[in-house]
């Protein structure tokens, strides 16, 4: 089997950023995958379950409702080892032309108040973890790289 793309990123170098993952093309739709780096890999403490879940039903809710990127948005979720999300859209992009997107998705997380969509029995699978706190916590973080970023936090190093 082939080792997938992901697996091919350098992590013991990778720093926290905005990232190209990968660009696919099924026939004329071309989706390109984002790696939003939370934290740095094997270094920092990964995302909490019940922050990295809120993030995931806010992140998921803001993008699919966002008025120019809405019908854009294929998927927004956690990876596995918890170190930040994949956010997936439709188009040939690169980091910096969803760069505003991601810091009015911060901001918004930022400043949400009120119920979490999607966190009721009949909605989500495991619908009390959620950490609405902690989400804003790691939120301002996250945003703080991505406030001014170097070319080394949008572009995955070589």
């Amino acid at each position: 089997m082939e080792k997938i793309a992901s697996f091919q990123i350098d992590h013991l170098r990778l720093k926290p950023g905005l990232y190209v993952s990968r660009i696919d093309r099924f026939g004329n739709a071309v989706l390109t995958t984002f790696d939003l780096r939370f934290k740095e890999p094997n270094k920092e403490p990964v995302i909490d379950q019940p922050a990295l879940h809120t993030i995931e039903h806010l992140g998921a809710t803001f993008l699919r409702s966002h008025p120019e990127w809405a019908g854009r948005t294929a998927y927004f979720g956690p990876m596995g080892c918890r170190t930040g999300f994949y956010f997936i859209a439709e188009g040939e992009l690169k980091s910096a032309d969803i760069l505003p997107l991601m810091r009015e998705m911060l901001d918004w997380v930022e400043a949400f108040e009120g119920p979490i969509p999607g966190a009721a029995a009949a909605e989500c699978g495991n619908w009390q973890e959620q950490n609405l706190n902690m989400a804003k916590w790691e939120c301002r973080r996250y945003a703080s790289v991505l406030k001014n970023p170097a070319e080394d936090r949008l572009n995955y190093p070589g």
